[in-house]
């Protein structure tokens, strides 16, 4: 019996996915847990494994085709490795597919007088048609004057190697009067023509020395470019900001660095207290830490936070489930967890689901200021950005002070101005005065 193959859970608010590279093809044998394909969300490339050992029998969806949660996109055949010599799946596979045997039976057949169509070769009329048969044979360079002048590339008869369209036949036709850009009869079936390499990216320019390069967004970028929309469309995001003197956290750890190091084998780092600000935050502000439910709030008592990290394939967010409870050690070994297996793309699906708020560290790539936007069905994020010396006033007087600008946007649908103003405050007071974390006040 077929097992079926389908898109697992990737988070609370994901429906739909797009498919990425499948890493086997129709007919091959694949173990239990091997990588079959990357399925892409909208903060993660996730590899789905083989449910079992056997046979790729069918692949449903292919790479860029979207699919939703649930859906099967693949079927496989439990069973053992085949012999080396006897490989019946790979045959029958390779059986399926239309390979390039149809040229092999075709040896020119000089002498079949039942043939009912001409060899277009024998007019300079047909020749004429084979070169611009086929979209394949307009040069990259030359495809993006055409389009630009609006010239359909069968009108145009082409010089290049094949009788290829070349950007200079594609310009001579651009500067050439309108009127001999009349619409050419359709072209007759004309033998298959070798396309353009797929490895080329598309190359256009139309003044000399100013190319641009086209590229296909990937499957990931799509995803994420369709629900950041989706989020600024749905939800009433409002930004609010304030800032922190990270005096005190820096000369915390500057004091007790060493002996964390040796007693937990990791250092104490920023984030730590960041995410036991935002819990403490969260308790002020339950609604920062709800999301909506159609008409009702729902109300979470727990907090789990996501924590942004960059990956392999771009940014993902891993949660940090109950992390009220987790020490500052377990929260800088998770977090340095997560980034190391970001980069290697073996960050599970369990990972990434649910998440009541998210942190954003967006000053290790030196940023000074940003509006981050929010994770539906989340109704809050808080942005951190790069510590720099500046000149404060304390007691009267101006001191250099090394602050950091604090950013959260929020669901105004469900959080008011005021308990947004609140939570930063908190935010700001625990972090310039870590000592209230120990006293929880």
């Amino acid at each position: 019996m077929p097992v079926e193959l389908t898109v697992p859970q990737s988070g609370e608010s994901i429906t739909e996915v797009q498919i990425g590279q499948w890493r086997k093809a129709v007919g091959d044998f694949v173990e239990a847990d091997e990588v079959l394909v990357e399925i892409e969300t909208d903060k993660a490339a996730i590899e789905l494994p083989a449910p079992v050992s056997g046979i790729l029998k069918e692949i449903r969806k292919k790479d860029g085709e979207e699919a939703a949660v649930g859906d099967v996109i693949g079927l496989m055949e439990e069973g053992g490795a085949p012999a080396n010599d006897d490989k019946p799946a790979k045959k029958a596979a390779k059986a399926e597919e239309p390979k390039a045997e149809e040229p092999k039976a075709e040896p020119k057949p000089a002498e079949e007088p039942a043939k009912p169509a001409p060899q277009p070769e024998t007019t300079p009329e047909a020749k004429a048609e084979v070169k611009v048969s086929g979209e394949s044979r307009v040069m990259p360079a030359a495809q993006r004057v055409l389009a630009q002048a609006g010239i359909d590339a069968s009108t145009v008869e082409g010089t290049g190697p094949g009788g290829r369209i070349t950007k200079e036949d594609a310009e001579r036709a651009a500067a050439a009067p309108k009127a001999e850009s009349a619409p050419a009869p359709s072209p007759a079936p004309a033998p298959r023509v070798e396309p353009e390499p797929p490895s080329a990216p598309p190359v256009a320019s139309n003044v000399a020395g100013r190319e641009e390069e086209v590229k296909a967004m990937t499957p990931m970028r799509k995803v994420i470019a369709k629900n950041l929309v989706h989020a600024q469309q749905t939800a009433a995001l409002l930004t609010t900001f304030n800032e922190v003197d990270m005096g005190a956290v820096m000369e915390l750890r500057k004091r007790y660095q060493d002996d964390f190091i040796a007693r937990y084998g990791i250092k104490l780092g920023f984030m730590s207290f960041f995410v036991k600000a935002v819990v403490e935050a969260l308790k002020d502000c339950p609604a920062i830490n709800a999301r909506i439910d159609g008409t009702h709030i729902v109300y979470r008592k727990y907090y789990d936070v996501g924590i942004a990290v960059g990956g392999g394939r771009g940014l993902v967010v891993p949660i940090l489930r109950n992390a009220e409870t987790m020490s500052f050690a377990t929260i800088e070994k998770t977090i340095a967890d997560f980034g190391k297996r970001a980069k290697e793309k073996k960050i599970e699906l369990s990972e990434l689901q649910g998440g009541t708020f998210t942190i954003s560290n967006g000053g290790i790539y030196g940023s000074m200021l940003s509006t981050p936007i929010v994770n539906p069905p989340q109704s809050g994020i808080l942005g951190l950005h790069n510590i720099q010396d500046r000149p404060v006033a304390r007691d009267g007087e101006v001191v250099i002070r090394p602050m950091m600008y604090l950013a959260l946007t929020y669901d105004h649908r469900l959080v008011d101005g005021r308990e947004a103003v609140t939570f930063l405050r908190r935010i700001k007071d625990v972090i310039e005065n870590p000592e209230r974390l120990l006293l929880e006040i």
